[in-house]
Parts: C-alpha cells; structure tokens; sequence
C-alpha cells in the first residue's frame, strides 16, 4: 500500500490516503499524492516540504528526501502515543520491534526473511480457510479453545490447519490459534530487546483485534494501538518535514526542495 499523510504548520491533519501499490511505483505514488491533495484542498506548489520513507522511497521522484521506515515509524507512533517506549509493527512483508525514546528510535530487530510473522502468513492461511483476512479478526473472537500451531513455516502451517478443518476443529478456534502463532513469533523476536510499556502495536495487521488481543497475552498487558495504524510510517515521514522546515526557517537557511512535478504514466497498449 502507498500512504500520504500532509500537515499543516501546527502538525494537524489536513489529509491521509491510503491507495494501491504497483509496479509503476513512481506514477502511483503521483496518482495517491493528487488524492492527497485534492483531500486537502491546495496545490502541490503549496507543499514545503516533502519525505518519502518505506520500501519504495527512492521511487518517488519529487520527494525532497528519504528517511528509513524504521525511523518514520518511531516518530509517528509518538504522535498518537507520548509515552511509547515500545513499538511492534507487522506489516504484509516484514515484523519489527523497535525501542524508542521521545519518538527517537535506539533499537531494533527484524524479520524481513520469512512470511511467518507477518501479515502475508494471515492472508495465506485466511485463503485456506475460505474466510476473507478482514473477517479473521471478528470470528476468533468466538473461540473457546485456541488450538496450536506447532509449525513456524507458513506451507506447514498450511498443512496443519486443513488437518484441524478435517478433524472438526471449530473455524474460530483455528483462528485464534494462527493469531497466537503469530504474536508468538513477532514478540519472541522482539524480546531479543528489552520490551518495556507502552508499547504500541502498529502496521496493518494491528487492524485485527484478534492479533491485538494474542500480542497482549504474550506481551503481559494491554498493548497501545494507533487510530490508523496504517499510516503511521507517513505520519512520521510528514512530522519529520514539518520539523525540518521550521528548523531552515528558524535558522534563516533555505530549504532544498524538489521541482513540484508529478509524472504521467506512460500507456502501453
């Protein structure tokens, strides 16, 4: 997914999108940036300052600069949460923890090698199941029985749960076992760092209460989530501008900015 989020000079929200990610990375990042504005309602003349953070920030030619996700991250889940000494992040591709101080990041750990532990491991077991990825977390939440999933490789896995769906084994009660295998994952990984409250929990798979619940579990207490959990490596990127700017402007230097161009597609065809 490509997300756009613009501020205004106090740091409020003017606008935040959410679109599709394809292999024109750099016209698609344009067509998000008009839904941006046009949200917004300003020209992107108007824009000061821009970052470009995540896999894809080098593909986005009128970005001002690039900053690493990690680093986005830790500063946007402050915004929503001062008190944030902790993030977990589960993505489609990759699973993170990171510690963080004033919304700086100190540390980190990832799993960027393996589906297990991110969001793709839901959505490959969620087409085993026969059950949309967005319905996982509303149906775990009937079980009353978690069942184990002993195997940390998505195909195993896989495997598994069709031998619990031949046994019987109630569909939320499977579910809720692939969320506890999930959590299980990411927080044992996370755990190589000292995991201290608050923590926030963050990235798309934040989005389903069933996955929020089992991290809770595995973590000892309730975990912190963001309103949007989706957006929170843009929002940091914006704060990160918005900070910049106001640091050229105090200091009276000029800011470098990119020619305010975005690319047409080329149609093929």
């Amino acid at each position: 997914m490509t997300k756009v989020v613009i501020i205004d000079d106090a740091g409020a929200i003017e606008a935040k999108i959410i679109g599709p990610t394809g292999a024109e990375h750099r016209h698609l990042a344009g067509n998000v940036m008009e839904d941006a504005l046009g949200e917004a309602g300003i020209s992107f003349e108007e824009i000061t300052y821009l970052v470009a953070t995540g896999y894809g920030r080098i593909n986005v030619p009128f970005a001002d600069r690039q900053i690493t996700e990690l680093t986005c991250h830790a500063r946007g889940v402050a915004v929503d949460f001062a008190s944030v000494r902790f993030a977990i992040d589960i993505g489609g591709q990759d699973a993170k923890g990171m510690k963080i101080e004033d919304g700086r990041l100190l540390d980190f750990v990832m799993n960027d090698k393996c589906a297990a532990g991110t969001g793709r491991f839901l959505e490959v077991l969620a087409g085993t199941l026969g059950v949309k990825v967005e319905d996982l977390g509303a149906i775990s939440m009937d079980s009353t029985k978690k069942i184990t999933i002993s195997s940390i490789c998505t195909i195993f896995a896989k495997q598994e749960v069709v031998s619990y769906l031949s046994e019987g084994v109630a569909l939320p009660d499977i579910i809720a076992g692939l969320h506890d295998s999930i959590a299980g994952k990411v927080v044992r990984m996370a755990r190589t760092l000292k995991i201290e409250p608050d923590v926030v929990l963050t990235g798309g798979v934040a989005k389903n209460p069933g996955v929020v619940k089992a991290v809770s579990e595995h973590v000892g207490y309730d975990v912190l989530v963001p309103p949007e959990p989706l957006i929170t490596g843009a929002m940091g990127a914006a704060v990160l501008g918005r900070e910049r700017a106001l640091k050229a402007i105090e200091e009276n230097k000029p800011l470098k900015v990119k020619e305010r161009v975005i690319e047409k597609p080329v149609l093929y065809g």
